[in-house]
């Protein structure tokens, strides 16, 4: 072959593949980094209460978008002819979330009656010919600043520190919730339960052991609409003193009582100190959280009747509300409030349901033992516990003196007795007045039985007038 024959041109083919590969390779970079900015994933909105009623209350608008960001938000608010600028935001680079809250009725011109707030976002998306993502979410609302009204029937002219009263009051129709608040508590009033009157609403509350002396408690009424009324009670606060003690603590409890409350093999192999406190404290804390949260499903109607029974043949041994100190090796440890009372009794004694009611809770409760809770309706609760029995079953109705199971030490018990509870909707209180049948003819039958303030003066002013010869 000669040198001329081999000088032939090479072919193009491998340098056109090549350029085809860059190209499609950028191509494919381009698409890859183009194609988020081309999502079409639109924002969303949300109102906050999604009411169709609105007030004084603010509203928050909400608006998220988890892809290319937020471009622009727009709020108005059309009433009676008129459009209302509420927000108008363009925003320099992407954001994820944004959050307005406005108060409808602060609204220069604002009057009472049908609206509609209108929200409008975009994202800044390439999509639908760079324009972006729009979500647009009109609502109709009624607007109503009006609270609802609030009328005194009857009240308490004395409550008891760590002890309950009881309300009759009257709000006016268009009242969604009502009940008294005494600080961080709330005791949710209950409808048509005053005989006769199937307006009234009664509300049993207290003021708990644990608020300030000073705590004020108010009726308070909310409507739809998120408008408020409250209505301050007055009543004499009357003093109870509430005993400090000094518990010591021996290894031998902490390992008999104490540790086996404990789940795990790991949190048991701390030292003694550290048992006692996962137990006494945190176990604690979550068992009686356990019991509020049972406790604060109320039923609606009384289902006791009178008085409540203390156990046949037994002793207070341990008051409500005691501080409790507990000292090991000689070292303060640890605090702590006992919410009832110890009623020593022999042992295994058969537990008595104090009232009529319904088993609630049947079963172990960590430091508390096998315990039985009872609903008596208007959210009065009762608690049984360290039994070393229980005869009775979640949803099972009892009688006064029906017999729950018996007394015994099981949870943190030192030895066998029957610890008893009172609580209201949530809140621990004096137990001794609802076994004191004068306290309860003269605080609380009168207003289930409907009567007003004026008759229940009238009833007990010669009551009155006897206690003062007598003193």
């Amino acid at each position: 072959m000669s040198n001329l024959e081999s000088r032939a041109p090479r072919s193009k083919r491998p340098l056109i593949v090549t350029l085809l590969v860059i190209l499609v390779v950028a191509l494919l970079a381009g698409g890859f980094y183009l194609a988020p900015r081309f999502e079409r994933e639109a924002p969303v909105i949300t109102l906050t209460p999604d009411s169709e009623v609105v007030g004084r209350a603010p509203i928050e608008i909400g608006v998220t978008d988890r892809g290319a960001g937020l471009k622009s938000v727009t709020a108005t608010l059309s009433a009676g002819g008129t459009e209302h600028p509420i927000a108008a935001e363009v925003f320099a680079g992407a954001v994820g979330e944004k959050k307005i809250s406005v108060e409808l009725a602060k609204i220069a011109g604002i009057k009472e009656g049908p609206a509609v707030l209108r929200v409008s976002a975009r994202d800044g998306s390439l999509w639908k010919w760079f324009g972006g993502n729009e979500t647009v979410v009109q609502k109709k609302l009624t607007i109503d600043i009006t609270p609802p009204t609030l009328q005194l029937i009857a009240e308490d002219r004395y409550i008891s520190f760590g002890g309950a009263g009881a309300i009759v009051y009257k709000p006016s129709a268009d009242t969604a919730t009502s009940g008294v608040k005494v600080g961080d508590h709330f005791f949710p009033g209950h409808k048509g339960q005053a005989k006769g009157q199937p307006d009234h609403y009664i509300a049993l509350f207290a003021h708990p052991y644990s608020a300030p002396v000073e705590a004020k408690a108010v009726v308070v009424a909310t409507d739809k609409a998120g408008n408020t009324r409250e209505m301050a009670l007055a009543y004499e606060l009357k003093g109870v003193k509430y005993r400090k003690s000094t518990i010591a603590i021996s290894d031998r409890f902490i390992q008999g009582k104490v540790a086996p409350l404990l789940d795990g093999a790991d949190e048991r192999e701390g030292g003694a100190k550290e048992t006692f406190l996962a137990v006494n404290n945190r176990l604690r804390k979550e068992n009686d959280a356990k019991i509020e949260a049972i406790t604060k499903k109320a039923t609606p109607a009384a289902q006791w009747t009178g008085a409540f029974a203390q156990l046949s043949n037994s002793k207070v041994e341990a008051n409500f509300a005691d501080e409790r100190t507990y000292v090991y090796n000689g070292e303060a440890i640890d605090k702590a409030y006992h919410l009832g009372y110890d009623l020593s009794v022999t042992k295994r004694y058969p537990v008595e349901a104090a009232n009529g009611g319904t088993v609630v809770f049947a079963g172990d409760l960590g430091i508390y033992g096998n315990t039985v809770i009872l609903d008596h309706g208007l959210g009065l609760f009762t608690l049984y516990s360290h039994l070393s029995a229980i005869d009775v079953k979640e949803g099972e109705s009892v009688k006064q003196r029906g017999i729950l199971g018996r007394t015994g030490e099981t949870g943190l018990a030192g030895g066998d007795h029957l610890h008893y509870g009172v609580y209201l909707h949530g809140v621990a209180v004096l137990p001794v007045e609802w076994w004191d049948p004068k306290w309860i003819r003269d605080n609380i039958q009168p207003k289930l039985d409907g009567m007003g303030g004026e008759a229940i003066d009238e009833m007990q002013r010669p009551r009155r007038a006897a206690q003062k010869r007598r003193r």
